[in-house]
Protein backbone atom coordinates (compact mmCIF):
# COMPACT_ATOMS: atom_id res chain seq x y z
CA UNK A 1 0.00 0.00 0.00
CA UNK A 2 1.63 3.50 -0.87
CA UNK A 3 0.64 6.53 1.01
CA UNK A 4 -1.53 8.10 -2.21
CA UNK A 5 -3.39 4.63 -1.38
CA UNK A 6 -5.16 5.86 1.85
CA UNK A 7 -8.73 7.68 1.59
CA UNK A 8 -8.81 11.56 1.97
CA UNK A 9 -11.39 11.66 4.26
CA UNK A 10 -12.04 8.95 7.21
CA UNK A 11 -15.75 9.32 8.05
CA UNK A 12 -17.04 8.25 11.53
CA UNK A 13 -19.08 4.76 10.84
CA UNK A 14 -21.25 5.34 14.01
CA UNK A 15 -22.98 8.75 14.29
CA UNK A 16 -26.05 9.66 15.88
CA UNK A 17 -28.92 11.04 13.92
CA UNK A 18 -28.73 14.25 14.83
CA UNK A 19 -24.70 13.80 13.63
CA UNK A 20 -25.58 13.03 10.93
CA UNK A 21 -27.71 15.90 9.83
CA UNK A 22 -25.40 18.51 11.09
CA UNK A 23 -22.21 16.47 9.23
CA UNK A 24 -24.43 17.35 6.21
CA UNK A 25 -25.26 20.56 6.99
CA UNK A 26 -21.72 21.75 7.25
CA UNK A 27 -20.76 20.21 4.33
CA UNK A 28 -23.41 21.65 2.33
CA UNK A 29 -22.14 25.00 4.26
CA UNK A 30 -18.72 24.30 3.32
CA UNK A 31 -19.52 23.91 -0.42
CA UNK A 32 -21.40 26.67 -0.83
CA UNK A 33 -18.80 28.90 0.90
CA UNK A 34 -16.35 27.26 -1.20
CA UNK A 35 -18.66 28.23 -4.77
CA UNK A 36 -19.21 31.56 -3.33
CA UNK A 37 -15.15 32.12 -3.17
CA UNK A 38 -14.66 30.48 -6.52
CA UNK A 39 -17.45 31.62 -8.46
CA UNK A 40 -15.72 33.36 -11.61
CA UNK A 41 -13.88 30.42 -11.64
CA UNK A 42 -16.17 27.95 -11.67
CA UNK A 43 -18.07 30.51 -14.50
CA UNK A 44 -15.27 30.73 -16.40
CA UNK A 45 -14.35 26.86 -16.64
CA UNK A 46 -18.28 26.02 -17.25
CA UNK A 47 -18.37 28.05 -20.49
CA UNK A 48 -14.61 27.45 -21.51
CA UNK A 49 -15.31 23.44 -22.05
CA UNK A 50 -19.67 23.74 -21.62
CA UNK A 51 -20.81 26.16 -23.47
CA UNK A 52 -24.38 27.31 -23.98
CA UNK A 53 -25.46 25.33 -27.54
CA UNK A 54 -26.27 28.30 -30.48
CA UNK A 55 -29.60 29.05 -30.64
CA UNK A 56 -31.50 28.49 -34.11
CA UNK A 57 -31.59 31.47 -36.14
CA UNK A 58 -35.29 32.98 -35.76
CA UNK A 59 -35.84 32.28 -39.62
CA UNK A 60 -35.34 28.64 -39.69
CA UNK A 61 -38.78 26.81 -38.05
CA UNK A 62 -37.68 22.92 -36.84
CA UNK A 63 -38.51 20.08 -38.87
CA UNK A 64 -40.62 18.51 -37.11
CA UNK A 65 -43.28 21.70 -36.70
CA UNK A 66 -45.51 22.57 -39.29
CA UNK A 67 -45.43 26.77 -40.24
CA UNK A 68 -49.14 26.77 -40.60
CA UNK A 69 -50.10 25.04 -37.66
CA UNK A 70 -51.51 27.89 -35.40
CA UNK A 71 -49.53 28.28 -32.20
CA UNK A 72 -52.54 27.44 -29.65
Amino acid sequence: MQPNDLPIVCLPMELSDEAAAALVDFLHELTEALERHYCGQLLRHAHRYDPLPSLPDEHTAPDNIDPDDPPF
